[in-house]
């Protein structure tokens, strides 16, 4: 996993909790890289399964609720950090359609041996989609997170029907997107 992910990660606790939270979810977890993280690094996933487990324990809140508040987070950092990747998109759907054909090969440009998840679209109608996620790691929520902020930054009010394919393994899910608006 890149350590842009892992850094994003502690800035998200530092700016919702505290710089000490910070400290006390690296101290609680039994990192490899002792929670040294950079940007350009790569890091086994665990160590990012470790600190969200950490952190709910400290917070109180479930791990899949901060996964998805991350990933929500996470998405707000790409269009501050990668706003190249939001000019060509006109709408919600058209971004999410433009991820695996356009924004993934980019990232493969900047991070070559980033491990990216898949993503097949079917465009069901005008007002609905559905996305397939599927990852060697179980960060289902993650995408979902991901696909909550891309619809509040286009301003796009929709249901997001979660479908797990992988026997609650989070590694293959279905998102079935329904725009409101219709």
């Amino acid at each position: 996993m890149k350590g842009m992910v892992f850094t994003e990660f502690m800035e998200m606790v530092e700016s919702t909790f505290s710089a000490d939270m910070v400290d006390d979810i690296i101290e609680a977890s039994d990192l490899p890289s002792g929670g040294a993280y950079t940007a350009v690094g790569t890091y086994p996933h665990a160590e990012m399964v470790a600190l969200v487990q950490s952190l709910s324990k400290q917070s109180g809140m479930p791990v899949p609720a901060l996964i998805k508040h991350f990933g929500y987070y996470l998405f707000g950092r790409f269009v501050a950090l990668y706003p190249m990747f939001f000019t060509t998109a006109t709408n919600a759907f058209s971004f999410l359609e433009s991820i695996e054909n356009y924004v993934h090969i980019e990232v493969r440009k900047l991070y070559p041996d980033a491990q990216l998840p898949t993503f097949e679209t079917t465009r069901e109608s005008e007002h609905k989609l559905m996305m397939v996620y599927r990852s060697k790691h179980p960060f289902a929520t993650l995408a979902e997170g991901l696909i909550e902020g891309c619809l509040d930054y286009f301003k796009v009010k929709a249901q997001v029907e979660v479908v797990d394919c992988s026997a609650g393994r989070g590694t293959h899910v279905e998102f079935h997107i329904t725009r409101m608006d219709a």
